[in-house]
């Protein structure tokens, strides 16, 4: 018989839904019994709805079940996950297996570099909104190095790799933080991360 286990998506997906003190309040009351939305929510002094809220976030980190009862929903802990997750937490095994999760914010960089870049890695066009333009900077900001200082000419020479425009990039890098300049833009430098 196979021995199931977690995908790192699923342990994220358990850890965002334990990240909240009313969902870790809910676990607890359906650890001592199966109760209704309702009777959660009297028992925490919180609206249905947002009891509501909470349930499903986890039920869709599959850490409760609801069994129809009459006219309402009762709710239970699912053992099988807590179980699988503590596996998960004591095996170093299981842990290393986290390396496979890709935060959030790495996901929303890889589709805007996937609009704005060309298959080689240059720039296609520049993203309107700044929250687009900050991860596009901070992928052409990754060849210069910390703590080495720059001539113009030699930030030009990494810069043409990606744009023909190095003076709107140039200007950007400078502007909104990546890099530092001094003398009129004869020395440059990478803002520390």
């Amino acid at each position: 018989m196979a021995t199931m286990t977690l995908s790192p998506e699923q342990v994220l997906e358990v850890c965002k839904a334990l990240g909240d003190a009313n969902r870790l309040r809910i676990l607890g009351l359906l650890a001592a019994r199966p109760r209704s939305v309702e009777k959660m929510a009297e028992a925490l002094q919180i609206g249905v709805s947002t009891t509501s809220h909470h349930l499903s976030r986890l039920s869709k980190a599959g850490l409760v079940d609801a069994a129809a009862q009459g006219h309402y929903s009762i709710y239970s802990v699912r053992q099988e996950t807590l179980n699988l997750m503590s596996q998960v937490l004591v095996n170093p095994a299981q842990l290393s297996g986290l390396l496979e999760v890709q935060a959030d914010g790495d996901k929303y960089a890889s589709k805007v570099l996937q609009v704005f870049l060309e298959a080689d890695g240059r720039i296609k066009a520049f993203p309107t909104q700044q929250k687009k333009l900050l991860v596009l900077l901070a992928y052409v900001a990754k060849p210069f190095e910390q703590g080495k200082t720059y001539t113009e000419k030699e930030v030009n020479a990494v810069l043409s790799r990606f744009h023909a425009d190095t003076a709107t990039l140039r200007r950007n890098l400078v502007e909104l933080g990546f890099m530092q300049r001094e003398g009129g833009g004869g020395k440059y430098w990478r803002t520390p991360e």
